[in-house]
């Protein structure tokens, strides 16, 4: 749940806003997952890679890296967790949500 909402597909979660994420799955993550995380103000991402922590190729996360964004990957819940830490520590961070 999100600001009490249910969600079932992917999400991107800012501070201002919850966003639709077009990455449906782990396995089908491509580069351009990553652009439109690239394009935000921010200093790190958090990647919820779903149930269990899985790690990307480096390659899908080129746009972050060119945008010197950097990238934390672990679970669901984890992710869930350090996204709210990180907001109450007023940090420009962004949740990468894989609910697949």
């Amino acid at each position: 749940m999100v600001n009490q909402e249910r969600h079932a597909s992917s999400l991107i979660v800012t501070r201002e806003r919850v966003l639709p994420w077009r990455a449906t799955s782990f396995a089908a993550l491509s580069e351009g997952d990553f652009a439109p995380l690239a394009a935000l103000d921010l200093e790190i991402v958090l990647l919820g890679t779903g149930p269990r922590l899985r790690f990307p190729q480096p390659a899908l996360t080129r746009p972050l890296l060119e945008a010197r964004v950097g990238l934390e990957v672990m679970d669901l819940q984890a992710a869930c967790r350090t996204y709210n830490i990180l907001v109450a520590e007023e940090r420009r961070v962004a949740a990468a949500l894989l609910f697949a």
